[in-house]
């Protein structure tokens, strides 16, 4: 039944302007728009008192109504739900399928101006209750989202990007649906809410017809979606949108296929998902489809069991109880009737908590808006009648105050403003006599809400640290600092106590995902003191605190890191003394806490393991894969696993920076050659094999010369045997089902190693690859034959190709195929050459290189002049000058290269000394440098205790005698540089 007018409501009734001066000048402006004939309508005694409820409150409903008088004089002669509606048939997508984009934007802005007006009329004048105002909002952004994506599905449609099944009606049949989630979903939009929307594509029925993908068309789309919609023209906005309740936002585009989709909930969705898609409602685009879809949601959002811990993970989502039940204060002032205590959330989390541990079991419970999910649990026996009645109550209260103050400016706020007149102003707003009554009222329904909420969730337990040996309460409970804690923690080292404190809080209030059970708060709890006291003996107790929450955040769970840590001391110290001073390890750390089995694995600081023994364990590790996913995900594991263990004893000073690179080197050839042959079968299993000995790959660069650092990527050439008794070789085809020819097969098998080594799984990449070494660089082929290969090098290789291929090492593939690769790199590099040729072309590339990465800092380890480039290119110049009449000297490492060309008398044993003195120096101090600052040295930004510590990692007493070595090493390296290529020219010309 519709609504009556508003001229029956009682002027009393009405909220009391709190700014009669706007009041005065508003009127004047409206008179002056109304005809003469229009002013006695709004002269009543009601037209009067709400004209002032509106002009003395609110700065945006006076524009509103200044701007579209119309509709206000509409409101005083016809019913509101009939002025409602025909405000919002005028913009349903039939209304507004004729328009362009610009006058389909203009009429929806329009149209909110007159259902911001309509719907604060029926709010002020209690002629609707709060769902209606709620449901009147939802259903105008409805509207609005459908006749915008009627509007961009045509637009694509005339584009030839897509073909609509029902020209008529784009939406209808499309593939493409738009959920909508939060408040819009349930049907209960705040005044001045921005909309939470997830965009998806069902794949087999969208009839995309572009060159590109149907996901890259409705990206697009998504974008002009926002774009209409949320974009402030002179007619204002109609909706900010909001895309960030997608599966994974961080890494997926704004639309997804309903597969992924689906894929995603199945195997990593999170309760706070499932909690969010209690409200998902499809609010435009196709229908059927997204209700399908919703319907093959509903067993991740209501799970058939749950057990303990899942229950747990629930109660965790939202842990926020500031006080004891019943002996609390609020200040009212400043508070966020939202999220503070007692608040909005609090509500809507009472419910949909609950919602999630009984749904499956209770149909009932199965309610998208807050009001209707209280009752629920009341009918199934989950919540006290008056337990129900309160909360409800204090939730149509609150989201009453709420839109108040949104209505004010139209601002998306929940926050009251300080004591005072603003304060004063919002009271009068919400139909109060003043601000004494309206802080009583908000503080008994935020009373009752924070009480009965209280009822579900405990408080995080309290910590002293008397038994670790901490001198002074260490307290964190509650909001507020506890001052004796915060003292603590300062004379513990941290700077700013009342910051760790703040932090402390939330871990135990569940905001991490390893802190949400109850046993892993409680294992906190018992390991913060000592924890604490750790971290304070840091170099930089701030910073390594800073990345130990880091680490925190990211942990999947808990219970087993912090068991750990309680009963192993030692392991705290190596933790603290990790995150004060390696954040490349930190950062492994904190993506993969499983690195700690490694580090108390018995023998961490043995001798070093040979290539024999890792690769077993290696192998012992992939006999466990249950299939070609399995295994990269293993590989990964291990390598990073190694590759930790390796920081760790760079870092704790029992492996040699020097020594590290070779290590680094096996642990990435054993992944290589454990990945290759399963890469190999996994391709064979399509295409098959060809005849001869198949492919090599061959490691140039860092892992080529087995100098590598924790950061170093993979420079990568890829070979394959030309069987010379196969006729019409180029013609041959593989012998699986889906047969390829030589350059085809062994072009896509390089590319799938490729793939299995860069591919981003869940434990993320195996390493970058760089294919630039090949010939003819990006643009040569991505495999090369034997032959062709060898005759490229002979004939058409640049210098600086022959200088790559002086750390050339055979990784993986036909073992005789590598002996011969790697003779034919021999005679490659021991030819005999022009030797002014040879020393211009480097000259030449060491200039390029120069200006490419020019720098004047001392801390560009490699590019600086003198630095390792300059190592690297008097070592390569002098093995292919040499390589002819000394083949010895053919060494993938500079500096093992550098003391054969000392033994062999080809440079003078001072020059030869030296050299390998600072090729190693800065082996070490790269290292080193990776661990500490994870790239290149900011000296500016490195706090004193780091700037010590690096200094004592490489046997130096202090960071000044550092800086001085290093920049001895530098000149003398660049002196010698000149010297052995004979330079007249300047540093900078060279």
């Amino acid at each position: 039944m519709s609504s009556p007018n508003i001229a029956a409501i009682d002027p009393a009734s009405l909220p009391r302007p709190s700014d009669p001066r706007q009041v005065e000048l508003h009127l004047e402006q409206l008179m002056q728009i109304l005809p003469q004939s229009q002013h006695a309508i709004v002269t009543t005694p009601v037209a009067q008192a709400l004209l002032k409820a509106l002009f003395g409150n609110s700065p945006f409903l006076s524009r509103c109504l200044l701007a579209e008088a119309d509709t206000f004089l509409a409101l005083l002669t016809q019913d509101i739900d009939s002025v409602f509606n025909n405000v919002v048939i005028a913009v349903t997508p039939k209304a507004l399928e004729n328009l362009d984009e610009a006058g389909l934007m203009q009429a929806l802005r329009r149209a909110r101006r007159r259902v911001a007006l309509i719907v604060a009329v029926a709010d002020i004048s209690a002629h609707w209750p709060l769902e209606k105002v709620t449901a009147a909002l939802s259903q105008f952004a409805d509207v609005a989202l459908q006749s915008s994506i009627c509007h961009l599905l045509r637009n694509l449609a005339s584009a030839g990007e897509i073909d609509l099944p029902f020209p008529d009606e784009p939406e209808r049949e499309c593939g493409l649906i738009v959920l909508g989630l939060g408040k819009l979903g349930a049907r209960e939009l705040n005044y001045s809410s921005d909309i939470d929307l997830i965009l998806l594509f069902e794949r087999e029925k969208v009839r995309y017809k572009g060159r590109k993908t149907a996901q890259e068309c409705f990206v697009r789309l998504a974008r002009n979606l926002v774009r209409l919609l949320q974009d402030a023209t002179a007619d204002g906005y109609v909706f900010r949108i909001d895309l960030r309740l997608r599966p994974d936002p961080a890494s997926t585009p704004l639309v997804i296929s309903t597969l992924a989709a689906e894929t995603y909930y199945e195997g990593m969705g999170q309760n706070w998902e499932r909690a969010a898609m209690i409200k998902a409602r499809v609010v435009a685009g196709d229908i059927v489809a997204g209700d399908l879809y919703l319907y093959r949601l509903r067993p991740f959002i209501w799970r058939k069991h749950l057990d303990f811990a899942a229950i747990q993970d629930i109660h965790s989502i939202k842990r926020q109880i500031y006080a004891v039940k019943g002996h609390r204060q609020v200040a009212v002032a400043g508070h966020n009737i939202k999220l503070g205590r007692g608040g909005i959330r609090e509500v809507e989390f009472f419910a949909q908590t609950q919602q999630l541990i009984w749904g499956r079991r209770a149909k009932e419970l199965r309610k998208r808006a807050t009001c209707p999910a209280i009752e629920g649990l009341v009918a199934f026996g989950k919540c006290q009648r008056q337990v129900a009645d309160e909360l409800i109550a204090a939730y149509r209260y609150l989201r009453q105050v709420e839109h108040r103050l949104q209505m004010i400016d139209d601002q998306q706020t929940q926050t009251l403003p300080d004591y005072g007149p603003a304060l004063d102003r919002v009271a009068l707003f919400c139909g109060h006599a003043g601000t004494a009554e309206f802080e009583a009222a908000l503080r008994y329904h935020l009373g009752r809400v924070e009480d009965h909420y209280a009822e579900l969730f405990e408080e995080a337990p309290t910590l002293a640290g008397a038994d670790a040996g901490v001198a002074g309460s260490l307290v964190f409970t509650g909001t507020e600092d506890d001052p004796e804690t915060v003292s603590t923690l300062e004379r513990m080292g941290f700077p700013s106590g009342s910051a760790v404190a703040t932090q402390i809080r939330a871990w135990h209030h569940g905001r991490y995902r390893a802190t949400r059970s109850a046993r892993a708060r409680e294992l906190l709890t018992e390991l913060m003191p000592r924890l604490l006291g750790t971290l304070g003996r840091t170099a930089d107790p701030e910073t390594a605190f800073r990345r130990f929450d880091d680490f925190l955040r990211a942990l999947p769970a808990g219970v087993q890191v912090f068991a750990l840590l309680y009963s192993n001391p030692a392991l705290l110290d190596l933790i603290a003394e990790v995150m004060g001073t390696a954040p490349l390890l930190a950062e492994q750390l904190a993506r993969r806490p499983a690195l700690l089995d490694g580090v108390l694995a018995a023998g961490l600081y043995d001798a070093n393991a040979d290539r024999d023994t890792l690769s077993a364990d290696l192998e012992r590790q992939l006999d466990l894969a249950g299939d070609f996913q399995d295994a990269l995900d293993i590989l990964r594991r291990w390598t990073k696993d190694q590759q930790f263990q390796i920081g760790v004893r760079i870092l704790r000073g029992t492996l040699d920076g020097d020594a590290a690179g070779p290590l680094l080197a096996d642990v990435a050839d054993c992944a290589l050659a454990a990945l290759f042959p399963r890469v190999e079968a996994e391709f064979q299993i399509q295409h098959g094999k060809l005849p001869g000995r198949g492919m090599v790959f061959l490691a140039l660069g860092k892992l080529g010369s087995r100098e590598m650092t924790m950061t170093s990527d993979l420079d990568l050439v890829f070979v394959y045997d030309i069987p010379p008794d196969i006729e019409n070789w180029d013609t041959t085809l593989s012998s699986g089902a889906k047969p390829l020819a030589p350059i085809q097969y062994y072009a896509r098998l390089a590319q799938r190693v490729i793939s299995a080594i860069t591919a981003q799984t869940e434990e993320g990449r195996l390493f970058e690859v760089d294919m630039r070494l090949r010939p003819s660089g990006n643009s040569g082929p991505i495999a090369s034959g034997l032959a062709p290969f060898e005759k490229y090098q002979l004939t058409e290789a640049w210098t600086w190709e022959h200088m790559a291929l002086t750390r050339a090492r055979a990784i993986a593939g036909d073992a005789s195929l590598a002996d011969d690769t790697m003779a034919m790199i021999g005679r490659v590099i021991c030819q005999r050459r022009d030797l002014e040729k040879l020393r211009t072309d480097i000259l030449d590339m060491r200039r390029r290189m120069g200006m490419q990465y020019r720098t004047d800092d001392m801390w560009d380890l490699k590019h600086a002049r003198g630095g390792q480039v300059d190592i690297d290119f008097i070592s390569q110049y002098l093995i292919l000058k040499h390589a002819v009449d000394f083949p010895s000297i053919v060494a993938g490492d500079p500096v093992i290269a550098l003391g054969e060309a000392h033994l062999l008398g080809l440079i003078e044993p001072v020059i030869g000394d030296r050299l390998i003195e600072a090729g190693r120096f800065w082996h070490r101090l790269q290292q080193v440098t990776r661990l500490i600052v994870g790239s290149k040295l900011d000296e500016e930004k490195l706090g004193v205790p780091a700037k010590k510590h690096l200094a004592q990692i490489v046997n130096e007493p202090d960071f000044g005698t550092l800086k001085a070595l290093i920049l001895e090493q530098q000149a003398l390296v660049f002196d010698i540089f000149k010297t052995i290529f004979d330079c007249d020219r300047t540093d900078e010309e060279i």
